[in-house]
């Protein structure tokens, strides 16, 4: 049997260098790879390297700005543009636009897409400080953001469940407020990252399955303990993306993440759409 293609939609390939210290020290905590990982961000051949290595065809690179939290900044857009060049066929670039920095947050979003070919966008409410669904009590550039995906045609994806990170308000770690944005912006494919770990995999599992528009992304959940979280994981195989969260902290190789996972009784069928088509189809 042919091996099965891997598209790892959620890694953090970052400019680590702008990271805060203290969340500099949790990513690289028990980690004896740094310099490999640093490497990686430094040279994408590097990172096709390792990809190859580990038996993944396709990586979704995450950057989001998160100046106060997390260090990043909007300049992430151009980084992460810039370091896909020459291999967009592997290499997925993510960016975001934050709505309190950004004035004109939908001509950015528009731009982002146009200029700096992203390909899809990363909300993070407990690193970025804001709800989800905040444009409802009136951030109107947070709604632009949306507005313009939906017009690109481009996916949004939505941290959901907790964050360890100093800083991280937990608060904006519910996946509920995603039920507004699903109900408001219906042609705009969302991703909810995590499926609300450790605390709101219930509620992420209610809205996949109540929206034809809400996917769950599976990075950052032990391979191996999916199916005590996601019990209906086999009825969600078309709504659900594979991502590892590499080099997040526990996460040490994206082939082991992998390799746990096809332990799992499921179905070829189901593995064939999570490891790959499902995250093809929605991150084209």
């Amino acid at each position: 049997m042919a091996p099965l293609r891997v598209f790892d939609c959620h890694i953090h390939i970052q400019p680590w260098r702008q990271m805060h210290p203290r969340a500099r020290a949790l990513m690289t905590r028990g980690r004896s790879d740094v310099e490999a990982v640093q490497g990686a961000q430094d040279d994408p051949e590097e990172l096709l390297r390792i990809l190859d290595q580990q038996g993944i065809e396709r990586a979704a690179l995450i950057n989001y700005s998160a100046a106060e939290v997390i260090g990043f900044d909007a300049t992430v857009n151009e980084w992460v543009s810039a370091f896909v060049r020459g291999h967009s066929d592997r290499l997925v670039a993510v960016g975001s636009v934050h709505p309190r920095e950004t004035p004109d947050a939908g001509e950015r979003a528009e731009r982002l897409f146009g200029d700096l070919g992203i390909r899809m966008l990363k909300i993070h409410p407990p690193h970025q400080l804001f709800a989800a669904n905040a444009y409802r009590d009136g951030d109107e550039a947070l709604g632009q953001i949306y507005a313009a995906a939906e017009r690109a045609r481009r996916p949004v994806m939505i941290h959901t469940g907790t964050s360890v990170f100093p800083g991280a308000r937990n608060r904006f770690a519910d996946p509920m407020a995603a039920d507004d944005v699903a109900i408001d912006f219906p042609d705009l494919n969302l991703i909810l990252a995590h499926a609300g770990r450790p605390l709101y995999m219930p509620t992420a599992l209610f809205l996949a399955r109540r929206h034809p528009n809400v996917h769950l992304d599976l990075s950052g959940i032990p391979p191996k303990r999916l199916l005590e979280y996601l019990p209906r994981l086999e009825d969600l195989a078309d709504k659900c993306l594979w991502g590892t969260d590499y080099p997040s902290p526990g996460v040490l190789s994206m082939r082991r993440n992998v390799d746990d996972f096809l332990t799992l009784p499921l179905s070829e069928e189901t593995r064939r759409k999570i490891l790959w088509e499902n995250g093809a189809r929605l991150i084209a």
